[in-house]
């Protein structure tokens, strides 16, 4: 595994103006009622808000958006956030509905992006949501574990699964252990041999939902795990769901996976980092940490993004922003 410095990533770092001129404009959609993130009026007025941003964040958030680069990564630092934060939720299905500060701020840059989205079935649909670690969930491969997290495309089952997710670092576990690993299937694919990527590239694979989505009706579909251009394909895959049809297939995976395992970086996130994950072409997972649930655990901010709305119009109630 190649671990990069932030320094080596993709990066914009808000000088001290940028920073206030963002916390102002996050601190006014905050403010805006009913201050709820989830409300379909404030996320109107969000949305406006939104082109209020630094100019030099937005020229970037609009040239990641037209090609995220070999990564699928950029990251966003010296956001606003405050010195002094409440305890860490320790629930599960921990979200944030009330309009804080950084909530808004994560929204706004969201927004320029493209239309933030949620899932019925995934923390009751709310838009921000809280990655923190919960007790007795140690061991789960989920975003409330604390034990290592396999690379995955974010709900690689779903037919609408995140074009791009947005994690918010609001406070990093005790020890600065916890990272974010991410690797791209651009840098991957030139280690893999022809044959596995044809392979990868026929419906051969199946990925379980879980169940929080009510698990599979029957068997779930078949799909490939590269898609789109050959030469620059996405992938679809979650090493800890996704599982082949067959042998060839299956040590196709496991070559894919080392690929991956060759050209993954971690990057420890602290407050005021944001990164953007372009879910289409980069997989991702955390490295193993301790967490004390004395209050000041690790606290990331997840909000997912489409880029075209209109392809999952049929699955939201009143073109509102939550999957049913």
């Amino acid at each position: 595994m190649i671990s990069a410095a932030v320094d080596d990533c993709p990066t914009i770092t808000l000088t001290k103006t940028e920073r206030d001129d963002l916390a102002s404009v996050a601190a006014r959609a905050a403010a805006t009622p009913p201050r709820l993130v989830d409300d379909s009026g404030w996320v109107a007025t969000a949305r406006a808000l939104s082109c209020r941003l630094p100019p030099r964040l937005n020229e970037e958030l609009r040239r990641f958006r037209h090609d995220p680069g070999p990564d699928g990564l950029i990251l966003v630092r010296n956001l606003p956030v405050d010195d002094v934060l409440r305890a860490t939720p320790s629930t599960p299905g921990s979200v944030e509905r009330t309009a804080t500060r950084e909530a808004a701020a994560q929204v706004l840059i969201t927004l320029q992006l493209g239309e933030v989205v949620a899932f019925r079935n995934e923390k009751a649909g709310a838009l921000v949501q809280n990655v923190v670690p919960v007790p007795a969930h140690e061991r789960q491969q989920s975003n409330a574990g604390s034990t290592r997290l396999e690379m995955h495309v974010e709900n690689a089952f779903h037919p609408h699964r995140p074009d791009l997710v947005a994690l918010m670092c609001l406070r990093n576990d005790h020890e600065n252990r916890a990272g974010l690993r991410i690797a791209s299937i651009r840098r991957a694919a030139v280690l893999l041999p022809g044959l596995v990527r044809r392979v990868l590239a026929e419906p051969r694979f199946v990925t379980e939902p879980p169940p929080s989505f009510g698990g599979a009706d029957g068997e779930a579909p078949a799909h490939p795990v590269l898609a789109g251009a050959p030469d620059d394909p996405d992938v679809r895959v979650d090493f800890s769901a996704t599982r082949p049809l067959d042998d060839d297939a299956g040590r196709a995976l496991e070559t894919l996976r080392e690929a991956f395992d060759q050209v993954a970086r971690t990057i420890v996130l602290t407050p005021g980092d944001l990164a953007l994950v372009d879910n289409r072409l980069a997989i991702h997972g955390r490295t193993a940490f301790t967490p004390r649930y004395d209050g000041n655990d690790r606290w990331l901010y997840r909000t997912f993004v489409h880029l075209n709305h209109r392809v999952s119009r049929a699955s939201r109630t009143g073109n509102g922003n939550v999957l049913d």
